[in-house]
């Protein structure tokens, strides 16, 4: 894919991103209690402590970034950025609402991080590297603003079988004919799942002491509704398939997802889909 491709395409990208910000807002604390194993492991391997700064990269609500803001106190500064605008929007008001205020605001772009070169202690980016289109020059930037002896922790995905949570409503839209099947080769959810691969990139940006580890969630849901509801606010994709659909398609819809996702569904209607986050944390 030519430059000028690859930019009209992150444009895209963060396009989305700015309209699913407000959907993300309003389902942070779910969000924030599912995901809650894997920022504990980040904040475990990266050992934010009191004096420190602290980047977060891709911050959307700030979940992990916050976690570490309360162990950098006093002295320390959390720098919580994102590539846009809405997402940092809902970034201030939950610092507002957790009263965190040792944090300033940025956006930032993964592929070139507009800061000094060894400026931070501790880099955070949970959710974030798989989704963008050079994520080795990611990690490069990483390193570059990472001080001598600073530590980064982040997250990915495992492979989609592995994470059913996220396969089975894209699946399902793709055999009811509402969307087209999700070419390879690109920025997604699993690109960065195959075995090995994330270690590679962070030896090739020249980070060591380098560990990863598989980090089980499980996503909890009352009823199929709640769980296409939280998507509705979560995928824009899926948000604008639902909002063209008259209320039979909706109806065949939800049966469709329903019966893929039977065996996670107890007697009461009650969904606990299982997934699985692949952590890794390394030293500069």
């Amino acid at each position: 894919m030519a430059g000028d491709d690859i930019q009209e395409q992150r444009d895209l990208l963060l396009d989305g991103w700015d309209e699913a910000a407000k959907g993300w807002g309003r389902q942070a604390d779910r969000t924030q209690s599912v995901a809650l194993p894997v920022s504990e492991w980040m904040i475990a391997r990266a050992q934010p402590a009191p004096g420190e700064q602290v980047l977060e990269l891709a911050a959307g609500p700030g979940d992990t970034g916050y976690m570490a803001a309360r162990l950098i106190a006093p002295g320390g500064t959390l720098i919580c950025s994102d590539a846009v605008s809405g997402m940092l929007d809902v970034a201030r008001e939950r610092a507002e609402d957790l009263g965190i205020t040792n944090v300033e605001f940025k956006r930032l772009q993964l592929e070139w991080i507009d800061l000094p070169t060894a400026s931070v202690d501790v880099v955070l980016c949970r959710w974030a590297l798989m989704l963008i289109f050079d994520p080795a020059a990611a990690l490069r930037e990483c390193r570059r603003v990472l001080k001598p002896g600073g530590r980064l922790a982040l997250a990915v995905w495992d492979p989609p079988e592995a994470n059913p949570w996220a396969t089975i409503i894209q699946r399902t839209l793709v055999e009811l004919g509402h969307v087209e099947p999700q070419a390879g080769g690109g920025p997604g959810m699993f690109s960065l799942a195959a075995p090995g691969q994330l270690t590679g990139l962070l030896e090739d940006a020249a980070f060591f002491d380098i560990e990863t580890r598989s980090v089980p969630i499980v996503r909890r849901y009352t009823s199929v509704l709640d769980w296409l509801g939280e998507t509705r606010d979560l995928s824009r994709q899926f948000s604008a398939v639902w909002g063209r659909l008259p209320d039979e398609e909706r109806q065949r819809l939800r049966d469709a997802v329903a019966a893929a996702a039977a065996e996670y569904i107890d007697e009461s209607g009650a969904v606990a889909l299982p997934g699985s986050s692949l952590a890794a944390s390394a030293s500069a």
